[in-house]
């Protein structure tokens, strides 16, 4: 029986990252992945797939360069389905390839197959003709999580989808139904209306995406009616009724009694984290809620040897958080201490069209925390360089206290949201103020021109007037 210092369970982002760490300094790992392709959610099913996709939809569309040079384009050929799953296919089966890779490069040893505890140091690996027994010293659960399936949805992976099987569609809808205003489904949902499908989206309250900031969310919600997506707040589905033709339209039964008819739907709201194989009470642990595991701030579970990363353990639930889970629960396992903790405040980015990203406090959360706080906002349209983009859309604001000028909170929504925020992290990090910002030189001209004249005009807000730029 082989013998490893650690063992991961699943090969996404936090498992392969963790699993590299460790090889790194010195340590014998395996992982064990049951699927014969790597990177998991967030290579193959998540996040860079739909991303994918929102740059291919913006391309095809032409969505911000309709007329900008005087010109439109125009395509020998209408998008096909197969054009329009292209680049999601290269980029799927480039960075499959490039965790394989980097799992070989650390020589980690890699085993196919399901995982189960046997007890809390030893795991059973189980492929189709075989099945393994290891030990370890520790073990990181990394098995990410899938869609939930409601009773009442009768998925077939052709017209009734979750999230995953969204991804191989054989035609355009021309008319679709998404359940859930989280970020996957707003997401989906502005992708869609990009590419002319005419989008419905149920959410079961009054409001989208409630942890951004009310101005964001509210501007998100307007681009999407823009669009042509049509929001039906505080509804939910109670059936779906399919036409006996398996080419007709489907009929959903809303909650308020009304019916939609479409093309086909998407349940887009929640996820179950993939621990029902694992034979967890064996290890003696038990997952809670949804087959969600709780852990430390350590990442270290209830099982002094077994830690826990990535979607598996919950909110946040984002790739690039689930990395860094990963290479904190190595370096607290093994007592590396190179990397203590992760940054209280993250950064979240919303692949929706247009982007939306945040780092910090909220105007709401200002006023609910009784924060004596200013707010100072600037529109692309106003800056050169969006100008020269031909960006009519979006804004920055900045949230900042104003006895120290301190910035508390960037909130963006705009093309390359995701991008700009970076600098906005950098600066409720590091407490930075207004005056640090003005006093910054940035090139001219870019899109970071943004932060400059919000804090002018946090200034101006700050002092009752307007202050010259």
């Amino acid at each position: 029986m082989d013998h490893y210092d650690l063992v991961v369970i699943g090969s996404g982002p936090a498992g392969e990252k963790a699993a590299a760490k460790a090889a790194y300094f010195g340590k014998r790992v395996a992982l064990v992945e049951k699927e014969f392709v790597y990177g998991g959610a967030g290579v193959h099913t998540g996040t860079l797939p739909s991303k994918t996709l929102k740059e291919t939809a913006l391309y095809f569309s032409g969505k911000y360069e309709k007329g900008l040079f005087g010109v439109d384009k125009t395509f020998n050929h209408q998008a096909s389905i197969k054009d329009f799953m292209f680049r999601k296919n290269f980029i799927v089966s480039s960075e499959n390839d490039e965790v394989y890779q980097n799992i070989l490069r650390h020589k980690v040893d890699l085993f196919n197959g399901f995982a189960e505890f046997r007890n809390d140091h030893t795991l059973l690996v189980t492929a189709s003709e075989s099945a393994t027994e290891i030990t370890a010293d520790f073990v990181l659960i990394a098995t990410g999580s899938f869609p939930f399936h409601p009773d009442n949805i009768p998925f077939d992976r052709i017209r009734v989808h979750d999230s995953d099987t969204i991804l191989d569609l054989d035609k355009f809808p021309t008319s679709l139904c998404i359940v859930g205003a989280g970020v996957i489904g707003c997401e989906y949902a502005t992708i869609f209306a990009t590419m002319g499908t005419k989008v419905f989206l149920v959410n079961h309250s009054e409001q989208i995406l409630p942890f951004l900031d009310g101005e964001i969310s509210s501007a998100l919600i307007e681009q999407m009616k823009k669009a042509g997506i049509e929001i039906l707040f505080n509804n939910s589905v109670v059936q779906i009724q399919k036409d006996s033709d398996e080419s007709g339209p489907l009929s959903v039964m809303l909650a308020n009694g009304e019916f939609l008819t479409c093309d086909m739907f998407l349940y887009a709201a929640g996820r179950v984290a993939n621990t029902k194989l694992l034979q967890c009470q064996k290890a003696g642990l038990q997952p809670g809620k949804r087959g969600v595991i709780e852990v430390d701030a350590n990442y270290r579970t209830s099982v002094n040897n077994i830690f826990a990363a990535g979607d598996v353990i919950g909110f946040p639930s984002l790739a690039s958080v689930s990395m860094d889970q990963g290479r904190v629960a190595v370096s607290r396992m093994f007592g590396i201490n190179d990397l203590p903790q992760i940054d209280r405040e993250l950064p979240f980015g919303i692949y929706t069209i247009p982007e939306v990203s945040m780092i910090g406090t909220t105007e709401e959360q200002a006023k609910k925390g009784d924060l004596n706080y200013c707010t100072g906002r600037s529109r692309y349209r106003d800056m050169p360089r969006g100008k020269i983009m031909g960006l009519e859309d979006g804004f920055l604001k900045v949230v900042f206290l104003r006895e120290s000028l301190q910035i508390i909170g960037v909130h963006i929504i705009g093309q390359l949201a995701s991008e700009l925020i970076h600098y906005g992290m950098m600066l409720v990090h590091n407490r930075l103020t207004l005056t640090d910002v003005i006093e910054a030189v940035f090139n001219y001209p870019t899109l970071h021109d943004l932060y400059k004249y919000a804090a002018y005009d946090g200034l101006g807000n700050l002092n009752g007037h307007k202050v010259k730029k």
